[in-house]
């Protein structure tokens, strides 16, 4: 196991941690009224009319959403509200997150301390232009925004015992908790990512064929000997990073209200929340941020993103050798840049910055919203019942020191919630409460931008979709009823369908 860096690596907790709203200690709360919950159920409704848009829809971010540009840097304002005082705190943040770190021992102090293994040098190397990563384009691309986690079956944990958890998974025992394809010199990488994929046909209604990539995901060149005979893989590609302040403050008791885990309703749908430990609060918190939901704020979101991707040691994950196990001896005793007037690598002040920096990551305006096109594709997203776990609004607490997100009607498409998405889709490694065909609900705004800012159309967990039709045909398990209606649907619906999704 890797102590220090990534500490626990998931946790498992029982329904008796669901008992009741869980604690939102990151968040300074001013309670909602009874007259401002009136107001918030009948702004967040879902829409039953379709010849008009709603209310504020166009402004996907309330106060906080920002005019679209038709360039790369779409993702990478700051909210629309920000002041201009705080607006030169985000600048100082943005460098922070593009900063590009350096080997030990380095006269450059204030950015040494790479690895000694790694997967980028930045954490914009990863989110580029604060947009999706995306899977190696061939075998010399070095997919630095694309990596495999990898853990093993775990079992029964008494040292959690306050809240009758257990571990899920345990790190690898040689490569931890997931591999890096690059390291500093004199040390090999732990890995090469190889991906192969299959083709496969789909007919849809009118004649028309899509066609899927399945892949398999090897890891190849293994650098430290070969993994665990029990090892899981699970391939992650880097998300988009706007509107992550805004999700971080919708009400954890408004996402568990969604929550339906034994489909009480007969829909079909099953939306399950992760409970994981939080390293920063040291108590179970509801699960946000990550493919799975394994973080429970941005700053701890951030922090595991600086130990796990960059190899930097901060205030939470402190462990100066970064992923280096103690099965990688000469790794751990690599030189670092902990023991400076830092403390760490990344200081407390430094993580606030970039924690800032991503909370505040602006929203883009809808586009064509009055569009008929538009119109009719979103009457055919909420007739397919698509809304059941793409959750369109919701509001914000009302928050006493980040005016930035207090109090806005926001439209993220997203419940928060873990959903089985079949076999498909699964990756078969457990994350906290997420199983192995479990996967948070992404949020989807924004996603019609995605090649304006990224460069492709690359969706799901692992960029395997090449397109937004295709992303839809990899639905299954909870979503297969949706999936095989858009198979199913006269393809004008199919496209007006899309165009929806492209004006989010």
């Amino acid at each position: 196991m890797k102590p220090g860096k990534l500490g626990l690596v998931v946790l498992c907790v029982g329904s008796a941690g669901l008992a009741g709203p869980l604690d939102e200690p990151h968040l300074n709360i001013v309670p909602r009224t009874q007259a401002e919950a009136a107001r918030i159920a009948a702004a967040t409704a879902l829409a039953t009319e379709f010849d008009r848009p709603q209310a504020f829809e166009a402004k996907s971010a309330g106060a906080a959403t920002v005019r679209a540009t038709s360039n790369s840097d779409a993702f990478s304002r700051p909210s629309g509200n920000i002041t201009f005082e705080d607006q030169l705190t985000f600048r100082v943040g943005n460098g922070l997150f593009r900063k590009l770190w350096v080997s030990s021992p380095s006269s450059t102090l204030a950015s040494d301390g790479l690895g000694p293994l790694y997967n980028a040098r930045s954490c914009q190397r990863c989110h580029i232009k604060d947009g999706r990563g995306h899977p190696p384009e061939g075998p010399k691309d070095n997919a630095i925004s694309m990596f495999l986690r990898v853990s093993i079956p775990g079992g029964p944990n008494d040292a959690v015992s306050d809240i009758k958890g257990y571990l899920a998974t345990l790190p690898e025992p040689t490569y931890g908790t997931q591999l890096q394809d690059f390291s500093v010199a004199g040390h090999p990488a732990e890995y090469r990512l190889q991906i192969d994929y299959e083709e496969i046909k789909v007919p849809l209604s009118g004649g028309e064929v899509a066609s899927l990539r399945k892949p398999t995901y090897t890891a190849a060149d293994l650098g430290y000997g070969p993994l665990h005979a029990q090892a899981m893989l699970s391939p992650r590609v880097a998300p988009q990073m706007i509107g992550l302040g805004l999700l971080e403050a919708i009400p954890a008791s408004d996402i568990l209200a969604l929550a339906d885990p034994e489909d009480a309703d007969g829909d079909g749908i099953s939306g399950r929340p992760n409970i994981v430990w939080s390293v920063e609060f040291g108590q179970p918190m509801l699960g946000r941020f990550g493919l799975k939901a394994g973080n429970p704020t941005i700053r701890e979101q951030s922090a595991s993103a600086f130990a796990g991707d960059i190899g930097i040691s901060n205030p939470l994950f402190p462990a100066a050798a970064g992923e280096c196990t103690d099965l990688q001896a000469e790794c751990k005793a690599a030189p670092h840049g902990d023991g400076d007037n830092r403390v760490f690598e990344i200081d407390a002040g430094g993580l606030d910055l970039v924690t800032f920096y991503s909370r505040n990551l602006g929203v883009p305006a809808r586009r064509n919203v009055d569009d008929p096109t538009v119109l009719r594709g979103k009457e055919v997203f909420y007739a397919t019942r698509c809304t059941a776990c793409h959750q369109p609004a919701f509001v914000t607490h009302r928050l006493a020191d980040r005016p930035e997100q207090s109090f806005q009607l926001i439209w993220p498409y997203t419940d928060m919630l873990l959903h089985d998405m079949g076999p498909g889709l699964a990756d078969n490694r457990p994350e906290a409460r997420a199983t192995g065909t479990e996967w948070r609900t992404p949020p989807l705004w924004g996603i019609g931008l995605t090649a304006q800012v990224s460069g492709h159309t690359y969706f799901l967990h692992d960029g395997r979709a090449r397109s937004l039709l295709e992303a839809i045909l990899w639905h299954g398990g909870e979503a297969q009823n949706q999936r095989d209606a858009v198979v199913d649907m006269d393809p004008v619906d199919r496209d007006a369908l899309i165009a929806f999704l492209e004006s989010l």
